[in-house]
C-alpha cells in the first residue's frame, strides 16, 4: 500500500522533532511552559502527538524562533488567539440560532 493512502493518527517525540526541526528536550520543556500542548502517553508511557499537537508545536515554534516572542510573549498571544477561537465559535453558533429563529418565525 502507498505510504500517501496512510494516514498517522500519532506520531513520536522524535518524529515531530524532525518535523520542527527541534530537539526532544526543547519539545518536553516546551510541555511544561504552554498549557496548550499536552500530547497523550500511549501504554507504554511515551508521548504521542496528534495532528493538532503538532499545529500547536509549529505555532510554539514560530513565535519563539521566527518572531522571536518570550516565553510569557508566546503564552499571552496564544491565549489571546484562544480566546479570538472561543468568540467566533459562539458567534457561528449564535448566527445558526437567529437562522433557525428567523426560519420558524416565516
Amino acid at each position: 500500500m502507498p505510504e500517501d493512502e496512510i494516514e498517522k493518527l500519532y506520531y513520536s517525540i522524535g518524529e515531530v522533532s524532525d518535523l520542527v526541526d527541534q530537539e526532544p528536550h526543547v519539545l518536553r520543556y516546551w510541555e511544561e511552559e504552554f498549557d496548550v500542548l499536552s500530547p497523550r502517553k500511549n501504554r507504554a508511557g511515551r508521548r504521542v502527538y496528534t495532528d493538532e499537537d503538532i499545529e500547536t508545536v509549529e505555532r510554539i515554534r514560530r513565535l519563539l524562533k521566527e518572531e522571536k516572542y518570550t516565553i510569557d510573549g508566546a503564552r499571552q498571544a496564544i491565549q489571546r488567539d484562544g480566546a479570538r477561537d472561543e468568540i467566533a465559535e459562539d458567534l457561528r453558533a449564535l448566527r445558526s440560532f437567529l437562522i433557525k429563529l428567523r426560519d420558524q418565525l416565516e
